[in-house]
């Protein structure tokens, strides 16, 4: 029979199932938040060599899928990155770098080559020359509005650039993706361009999501959460319910131990105070909400727990730096 103490001891495989369960959930609902809106898609087809130069782009994306050939991406701090057929790269902070054939070859901005348009927002760019009876390489490259969400804390810790190899074990559903990238791009069929856009996208987010599950080894912050089943139910109760108005104690009690304890915990693996994160979590779903899907501020604000305009755009603008209007204005 079950005693009162039984069900106080937690033992170590109750403690894993908890943990991943609290940890995938936390993934998925992190995930949820993350937004990648295609701002320009380009096809690129190339002799044996090529150098393409991409501009700094802050608050986007590049994308880069070598569905053909193989190309380097060379990054400011020299770093050089190599892609081979079926490869695909994400640079979530919209870094300048290069797509070069190989290290030290001369570039040229991508803008100003010629384009042919595909399809909407997709053109095509075709520098192979007039001599060679195929393309030596075929790139597809997204630049992408890059919105995290809840994840901006995740956001500071990407990497500049996040190769995706497909045999890897980190992307186990990521091959039939870039498989159907590949033969959209080489069939052109009606509609491919479209096709191959919404494509990028969920490549993206899965290799995101990738970086996330293996690199939580070495993480910090909200990373460090993850590792925390006890965190990790806290925190994916705040991005379940942001416009609730938590108390420390009720985050502890989602948490299992005491306010004490949650509250100095969570300090000392976030770097804010509980209520803080929940603050700033709300300002950034609210940016989402008023400069891309529309939404009126009175609206926003009362979606998020707020009783009163006025409060509202007191910590918009503490937390974001400006008023909540100045978002509306972008649109």
């Amino acid at each position: 029979m079950m005693t009162s103490l039984d069900v106080l001891i937690e033992t170590p495989e109750m403690t894993k199932k908890n943990q991943v369960f609290a940890s995938s959930g936390l993934v998925s609902e992190l995930l949820t938040d993350m937004r990648l809106r295609g701002v320009q898609y380009r096809r690129i087809q190339t002799g044996p060599d090529f150098g393409m130069g991409f501009e700094d782009k802050p608050g986007h994306a590049y994308f880069h899928y070598v569905a053909v050939g193989t190309a380097y991406i060379g990054t400011d701090d020299g770093e050089l990155h190599k892609l081979t057929a079926g490869s695909a790269a994400f640079m979530p902070h919209g870094r300048r770098h290069q797509l070069l054939s190989e290290a030290g070859i001369a570039f040229e901005e991508i803008d100003k080559f010629d384009v042919a348009p595909l399809g909407e927002s997709v053109s095509g760019v075709d520098t192979c020359p007039s001599t060679a009876s195929v393309p030596i390489a075929v790139i597809f490259y997204g630049c992408m509005e890059f919105d995290l969400g809840g994840m901006q804390r995740i956001g500071k810790l990407m990497p500049t650039v996040m190769v995706a190899d497909t045999q890897a074990q980190s992307y186990p559903g990521l091959l039939p993706v870039l498989d159907s990238m590949k033969r959209e791009i080489c069939a052109g069929r009606i509609g491919f361009a479209g096709i191959l856009a919404r494509l990028a996208e969920v490549a993206a987010a899965m290799i995101v999501r990738g970086w996330i599950e293996c690199g939580c080894e070495n993480g910090s912050g909200l990373l460090a959460a993850l590792r925390d089943p006890r965190l990790a139910l806290a925190i994916l109760a705040l991005h379940r319910q942001p416009g609730r108005e938590w108390t420390v104690a009720q985050l502890a009690a989602e948490s299992h131990v005491s306010r004490s304890v949650f509250a100095r915990r969570f300090q000392t693996t976030i770097g804010v105070p509980p209520l803080r994160y929940a603050t700033e979590l709300r300002m950034r779903l609210a940016k989402q909400l008023l400069t891309h899907e529309k939404v009126s501020i009175d609206v926003v604000a009362r979606r998020l727990g707020y009783t009163s305009q006025a409060a509202f755009s007191r910590a918009f603008k503490r937390i974001i730096g400006r008023p909540p209007g100045a978002d509306r204005e972008v649109l």
